[in-house]
């Protein structure tokens, strides 16, 4: 990717200049970093953690989520999604994604909820965002705690608002994200000053004067190399992001009249980031294996579903209906290559194998 934009010799530099400043943790190298993110998502903190599951699991710390509560989380996700609150002591509530949709069902939230419930966590599945609109007359009708799972939306916006502009959101930096660093990293993004400082708090052993520990914290902080680099790469990100757009709208386009295969939905209210341009179709595995043979790589996100991996499988987690669902999501979905970096006669071949394998 670094190539391809034109970003190496800055990223180099960056590199460069913080293994000569002598200063590698928590430095001012962060300190720009957090200013500039929090500023591209519109909103005011941003402290940025050792991975995005950190940034996850410290926000739900900070709110205040531990043993015995309930948070309402997609089945259809990464694991991760489930794994900060479990971190916590807590719960997750798996609610299925809507038909047609990868995100999770807004018209479910009512029937997740219980007295235990105290949060309600959202991903933006593949960069497409959630109906954060429904989400929040939700939580506020019930007095819930909002903790959006950005791990796949850097950019993307929802009703014209950057995702992370409003409540409590988490981001991954992991190198394969639309903005990545060079190894883990991740950042919570919130308007609300108090919350932010706790979360730099939990994040640095619970230590705000060395070795005054004010809390149980954790060893969770972006380092000034990863900083400096994210640094560098954002005022790219849009660029890529449009790009990413232009892809998709090639394969839909030239996808969408194909038996078999559902393209994926763009709500009229969202502006995706197409962190991952998703197909569904019964026929996955002979779709793949034509693919592979004809050069083009796919991945599938996920394979499967969380309620059924061994470290929750039989722990009763879903509802008395199932998560017919999901798991057929599970049984479908394949992902199509795509990035910044893609050339135009790479997007052809694409889409000429998958019209190939198919008609």
């Amino acid at each position: 990717m670094h190539a391809a934009t034109g970003t190496q010799e800055e990223i180099d530099a960056a590199v460069l200049r913080v293994s000569r400043s002598g200063r590698y943790i928590l430095g001012r190298e962060l300190e720009a970093f957090e200013a500039a993110y929090a500023a591209y998502c519109e909103n005011t903190h941003c402290v940025a953690t050792g991975s995005g599951l950190a940034a996850l699991e410290l926000a739900l710390r900070a709110l205040g989520i531990g043993p015995g509560d309930e948070v309402i989380v997609p089945a259809h996700t990464f694991i991760g999604t489930w794994l900060a609150v479990s971190s916590t002591g807590a719960r997750p509530v798996p609610v299925e994604p809507g038909e047609g949709s990868f995100q999770i069902d807004t018209d479910l939230l009512e029937a997740a909820r219980t007295p235990r419930t105290r949060a309600v966590m959202p991903v933006h599945l593949y960069g497409h965002p959630v109906d954060l609109d429904a989400v929040e007359r939700f939580a506020e009708r019930h007095g819930l705690a909002v903790l959006e799972d950005a791990a796949q939306a850097h950019g993307a916006r929802h009703q014209g608002r950057r995702i992370g502009s409003r409540h409590v959101a988490a981001f991954s930096f992991y190198p394969g994200k639309n903005l990545g660093a060079l190894g883990d990293g991740g950042a919570v993004v919130t308007d609300d000053p108090e919350l932010a400082d706790r979360i730099r708090l939990l994040r640095n052993y619970g230590s705000r004067e060395k070795y005054v520990h004010q809390e149980k914290g954790a060893n969770s902080r972006l380092d000034e190399i990863q900083a400096a680099v994210l640094a560098t790469k954002l005022p790219h990100l849009d660029a890529w992001n449009e790009r990413r757009r232009t892809i998709a709208r090639r394969y839909t386009e030239a996808l969408a009249d194909l038996d078999g295969l559902t393209t994926p939905e763009e709500a009229p209210w969202a502006e995706p980031v197409w962190h991952q341009y998703v197909l569904r179709t019964p026929r996955r595995e002979f779709l793949r294996e034509r693919l592979e043979e004809a050069g083009v790589g796919t991945l599938i996100h996920y394979p499967v579903a969380v309620h059924h991996t061994p470290a929750y499988a039989g722990q009763g987690l879903e509802p008395a209906a199932g998560l017919p669902r999901t798991e057929r999501l599970a049984d479908e979905v394949l992902s199509l290559p795509i990035g910044p970096q893609l050339p135009d006669h790479a997007i052809d071949l694409v889409v000429d194998a998958v019209r190939s394998a198919l008609l």
